[in-house]
């Protein structure tokens, strides 16, 4: 072999060169892995060419030494500092196995969380990915010594977790929406249940129990059921129910003989949206609302906690607003990178609800958000059940159509003193399978009946939410939640401040034409409270151009000419109110 003419190099001799390679093809696959490229580099050889010539000597001396396996059953990981992007890519495969890894809007791990006993997700860290990397694999790099190569066992560095976290969109993990703890609902009307990671809906199932529901039920079976949970409720004071005294209850109590009105109507249609969050792409989410002074004690968190027990077996995890808007933003956005069954805004009080985030989740599926403090975005499937709490909490105009309002009232100071017996939560828990079997009965005869049933007023980004939900409860007897969107808006203390702004524009100009100079003094107070100038005036007044709120409409009206100032004009409109059924609001396919 020395003689082959191939072997002669002008740095190193023959004889050198023989060692060289024989010392290769001895050593086992992974250690030649390990070095081939450095020694291929050194004799300038092109890897192809060394490859050859270590399998021949293979071929002639036999197989290089077996690695003795690790007895956890995981695979090496070779840690080549010089390619440490490749090695990334290669932990990413192996990463991409594990069980309860996944991909939402970036890797995360599923866990339980050990308060609710419900599964939740977590970004992973470079920590985390050092540790996952360990259940799966031995990195090691390899060093020379006076005796050859010898393979050293390592901790995954951080600069290869870091770049594993880098690709993002190549790690090859499975896509999670969220976490399903009901059964799987189809548009026919079928249900089934699953355990793990269900690839159809992108969803982790868990804890759905097993509910028999009637294959065909009745419009019977359907009142029969929706009594049934109407009499679990009946001692919540929903602000506009009548009520009655029953000597079974210490306080007076819903009079079920009588159909739902709206605030126990928007109660039982945003439980039946729990049921349903999971298999719905999009649904609206859920206000329940109690007095300034007399709201502490109404029931409203026992409402949402009651309202989780039935469609996902657990408490909620309940978070506050925190102080500003971007706080209550920063926790929204963690919450749903979470994937928590419910996203639970809890004691929003004296405050107007005013978030695009949520704004954003509720109506778009995918929604891109942008955790505080970073500067990529996420793209988020969300199949969160929305629902808030607060007393003389408000709801500005563009979460109006995006939430039901319950409104509580005990008619009391004091609603916490009022009496009750008995383990409330624990009886829903014990009843569970059957209250879930009565929402379920009714979400079937609603299906199985939907060619007949009537559409109730349409509710923009949610059609098969009022399909599945909304529109069997109506054919029952309860009330539209829907029809309460035009008083909600008129609530909304911006649009009653303009509403006050374009009522006095109209008593002073009428419909005439006027610049922004010639405004009455009235109008300008209301416009410009804080009396900023006339810059300020008019920019809000142009940027108000084509507004439309409490039955007028501001035009504008360009002029021509740099000196001639534009003029604005008001005109009077049909105030909005409750559409028609199966009447499109002005919302309607709007995000």
């Amino acid at each position: 072999m020395s003689d082959d003419p191939r072997w002669q190099t002008e740095d190193e001799p023959a004889e050198t060169i023989e060692e060289t390679i024989k010392r290769l093809a001895g050593l086992s696959q992974r250690d030649y892995e390990s070095l081939r490229k450095s020694e291929a580099k050194r004799l300038n050889w092109r890897l192809s060419r060394l490859d050859e010539e270590v399998a021949v000597i293979r071929r002639a001396n036999g197989p290089p030494p077996e690695i003795v396996p690790d007895p956890l059953g995981r695979a090496d990981l070779h840690v080549d500092e010089a390619e440490l992007p490749a090695v990334a890519s290669e932990l990413a495969k192996h990463l991409a196995r594990r069980p309860m890894l996944f991909d939402r809007g970036g890797p995360v791990r599923l866990t339980k969380d050990a308060q609710s006993d419900a599964m939740k997700a977590l970004p992973l860290t470079v920590d985390t990915v050092t540790n996952e990397c360990h259940e799966v694999c031995r990195p090691f790099h390899s060093t020379q010594t006076p005796d050859g190569p010898e393979q050293e066992y390592i901790t995954l560095p951080v600069r290869v977790a870091s770049l594993y976290l880098d690709r993002r969109d190549r790690l090859g993990l499975r896509p999670l929406d969220g976490i399903a703890c009901s059964p799987l609902l189809h548009d026919d009307g079928s249900i089934r249940t699953a355990a793990g990671y269900d690839t159809e809906t992108r969803l982790w199932c868990e804890r759905a129990p097993t509910v028999t529901v009637p294959d065909a039920p009745t419009k019977a079976d359907a009142e029969a059921a929706l009594l049934y949970l109407r009499k679990a409720f009946r001692t919540f004071c929903f602000a506009d129910a009548p009520r009655v005294t029953d000597p079974a209850y210490p306080v007076p109590v819903v009079d079920v003989t009588q159909p739902p009105r709206a605030d126990e109507g928007a109660f039982l249609t945003g439980l039946m949206t729990a049921v349903c969050r999971p298999s719905l792409p999009l649904a609206p989410g859920m206000v329940i609302r109690a007095p300034q002074f007399s709201g502490a004690g109404t029931g409203k968190g026992l409402l949402v906690r009651a309202i989780c027990i039935i469609a996902f077996g657990a408490h909620p995890r309940a978070m506050t607003g925190g102080h500003d808007p971007a706080e209550l933003d920063k926790r929204i956005v963690s919450a749903l990178i979470s994937a928590d069954f419910a996203l639970f805004l809890d004691n929003l009080n004296s405050t107007a609800l005013r978030s695009d985030v949520l704004a954003s989740v509720i109506t778009e599926r995918p929604a891109v958000v942008r955790p505080l403090g970073r500067s990529e975005i996420l793209v988020l499937n969300s199949a969160a059940f929305v629902v808030i709490t607060g007393n003389a909490l408000t709801i500005s105009e563009d979460m109006a159509r995006r939430l039901l309002t319950v409104d509580l009232d005990a008619g009391t100071e004091s609603p916490e003193a009022r009496p009750f017996v008995g383990d409330f939560l624990g009886g829903i828990q014990a009843n569970r399978a059957d209250l879930l079997r009565a929402a379920l009965t009714i979400w079937r005869w609603g299906r199985l009946s939907s060619p007949a049933l009537k559409s109730g007023r349409a509710m923009g980004s949610f059609p098969q939410w009022a399909r599945w939900c909304r529109d069997p409860l109506l054919a029952l007897g309860c009330a539209d939640p829907a029809d309460r969107i035009a008083t909600t808006k008129a609530q909304d203390p911006r649009r009653a401040a303009l509403g006050e702004l374009f009522t006095a524009w109209w008593k002073h100009h009428n419909g005439a034409g006027i610049a922004v100079s010639e405004l009455h003094d009235d109008v300008r107070v209301l416009a410009d409270p804080m009396n900023r100038g006339r810059q300020y005036l008019a920019t809000r007044i142009r940027n108000l151009a084509g507004t439309r709120v409490a039955g007028f409409a501001l035009s504008h009206h360009p002029m021509d000419g740099a000196w001639v100032a534009d003029r604005y004009s008001l005109t009077k409109t049909e105030t909005e109110t409750a559409a028609p059924a199966g009447v499109p609001d002005d919302d309607e396919g709007a995000l």
